[in-house]
């Protein structure tokens, strides 16, 4: 199973997209590398690095492992967090990215609960992984890279989450890589290596 995990600066992701001399739109991208740390601020992983190197996973997952350049969907990787995550709105992202990012952000991003507790919030969850079947393909390949990047190092957090998050994963996310071919493979050695926690 491929890890990305070698981008954890916007200069090693421009130097390494421009090396590769993919078409990828890199003033536009990093942009979006700016508000996105703008957004985030000094936001944490629960590993306690810092909340940008998921984002630029997110990235690399899409240009190195599946060939993306399209710059939508890369921008909206690297924001796919902002509207869930921090103080900005779908009304920010649209007035600095435009329409088309700010409609994958929207996608991606998990509507709160509509009660309190931890049943409303599974709820919630759930329904939200099973509208994304319904996401055009642009948002699921923001989808499928963002939980590409949570799940590649899953041995770091703790047993009962890695249980419940490789099953979440299994019965949300790897269907939506069905029509997507690399995302497919990647999937398929992703569950191989955690067939563990089956």
């Amino acid at each position: 199973m491929e890890v990305f995990t070698r981008w954890h600066a916007w200069e090693t992701a421009r130097a390494d997209i421009t090396a590769s001399g993919a078409p990828v739109d890199l003033d536009g991208l990093e942009r979006a590398v700016a508000a996105a740390l703008r957004w985030h601020g000094d936001q944490r992983r629960p590993t306690g690095a810092p909340y940008v190197e998921h984002l630029l996973e997110a990235l690399e997952v899409l240009v190195r492992g599946a060939g993306v350049t399209a710059p939508a969907v890369l921008s909206a990787a690297v924001l796919h967090d902002v509207v869930e995550d921090t103080p900005a709105s779908l009304a920010d992202v649209e007035a600095e990215f435009g329409p088309e990012v700010t409609e994958l952000v929207d996608w991606v991003t998990k509507p709160p609960a509509a009660g309190a507790g931890r049943q409303a919030k599974r709820a919630a969850r759930a329904a939200y992984l099973r509208r994304l079947g319904e996401a055009p393909h642009e948002a699921v390949l923001v989808k499928l890279a963002d939980r590409a990047s949570n799940v590649q190092t899953l041995d770091r957090m703790a047993p009962d989450f890695q249980r419940r998050y490789y099953a979440e994963t299994l019965t949300y996310i790897a269907p939506l890589a069905e029509s997507e071919p690399w995302f497919r493979a990647w999937y398929a050695a992703w569950r191989r290596h955690f067939a563990h926690l089956q």
